[in-house]
């Protein structure tokens, strides 16, 4: 009789603790759900502040983001907890590092959101917005693509994040189409030179959302399957970041041999402490020599800061070393004494003089260090 009692008690003391974890969770999941749905709205209604250029709904996203930052510690606050209280295991644990995570990831398309509002007062001015048709579709895919992800985690489906993953590849191309019909605006004088930047930089924002979204599915199939899917396929080519002052010519050129590589391994990037669209001889000499990237838009040297797997930040200028990651930090920091081909045609020098003496300084450089990054 005793040993029933006792199995009896047994039972009941299970199912209480099993139902507190499960309320555990449910609380975190509502929370979850209901930053998502915040950073929805948020990308919503910048969307429709850029369309209508209007001001009063661009302050709205910069003035709610900080619930989104609010909730943010909520999260991770209630998932400490949970670690701590219940001690879980196998799914459970995996779900609450999941969620730490996933929060991290909401908390910065609010962040996203917020960027476009400011980018949107900038033009709040501007008669009317290049394709507005094109700035609502790479709205709207990123939007559900974000949507279907949060859906994922709560219900967690993993056949959902799989789904919604491969999104991300049609947002990449959306931007490239938009990047190119803004900078042709600007060129053929559609738009000043002062609204490209801002414009440029919403149209990247959509595009970090979706990136954003995939590590929300990548976490998700993380915590379904216990397989971590950002380590599935290696962890994919060491980058090489070039900084100068405004994502100009030293930069670029820099990033163009070292692609021109061609080694897998390692990838060849660029920007600028205060990136500017490239100047036309910039851009025609180096499409004269062969070299790649003339055409991509101005990017910033904390935005290239952000993806995983930087190696190496080369600073080509003084005041390109102000991109350096603060340490400590495993990513290498180099300081490279390069011509700049403007300041050497003041000093007489012609401008395809300058240039080549800037190619081949770099050359030999991206060389040596592409060779020393492979083991070569």
């Amino acid at each position: 009789m005793t040993q029933s009692t006792d199995s009896a008690g047994g039972r009941s003391s299970g199912a209480l603790l099993d139902a507190m974890l499960q309320q555990d969770i449910a609380e975190i999941q509502a929370r979850v759900r209901t930053m998502g749905e915040l950073a929805e709205t948020a990308l919503k209604t910048s969307l429709q502040a850029l369309l209508e250029r209007n001001r009063q709904k661009a302050y709205a996203v910069i003035v709610r983001d900080q619930r989104i930052d609010q909730l943010e510690k909520e999260i991770d606050h209630l998932c400490l907890e949970f670690l701590v209280r219940q001690q879980p295991a196998g799914r459970h644990l995996r779900f609450a590092y999941a969620t730490i995570k996933i929060n991290a990831e909401l908390e910065r398309i609010g962040d996203y959101a917020e960027s476009i509002a400011r980018q949107v007062l900038k033009i709040a001015d501007l008669e009317g917005v290049p394709a507005p048709d094109k700035f609502t579709e790479i709205a709207q895919v990123a939007i559900s693509m974000l949507h279907a992800a949060v859906d994922a985690f709560l219900r967690q489906d993993a056949e959902l994040a799989r789904r919604t993953m491969v999104i991300e590849d049609r947002v990449d191309r959306m931007r490239g189409e938009l990047n190119r019909i803004l900078l042709s605006a600007e060129r053929e004088g559609r738009i000043p030179l002062a609204a490209l930047t801002p414009l440029l930089t919403i149209a990247r924002r959509y595009e970090r959302v979706s990136d954003q979204a995939k590590n929300v599915c990548e976490e998700t199939l993380y915590m379904c399957t216990g397989e971590y899917w950002k380590h599935l396929g290696g962890p994919g080519p060491l980058r090489i970041l070039f900084v100068d002052g405004d994502h100009g010519l030293r930069s670029r050129t820099a990033a163009a041999l070292g692609q021109s590589l061609g080694l897998a391994e390692l990838k060849f990037e660029s920007a600028g402490t205060e990136p500017r669209p490239l100047e036309d001889r910039a851009r025609g000499w180096m499409q004269a020599r062969g070299l790649s990237g003339s055409d991509e838009p101005p990017r910033g040297a904390r935005e290239a800061l952000e993806p995983p797997n930087l190696a190496v930040v080369v600073a080509l200028d003084p005041t390109a070393r102000a991109a350096f990651p603060a340490p400590p930090t495993p990513v290498v920091a180099l300081e490279w004494t390069v011509p700049d081909p403007a300041s050497l045609e003041k000093e007489g020098m012609s401008w395809e003089d300058a240039c080549e003496q800037l190619y081949q300084t770099l050359r030999l450089q991206v060389q040596d260090l592409a060779r020393a990054l492979v083991g070569e």
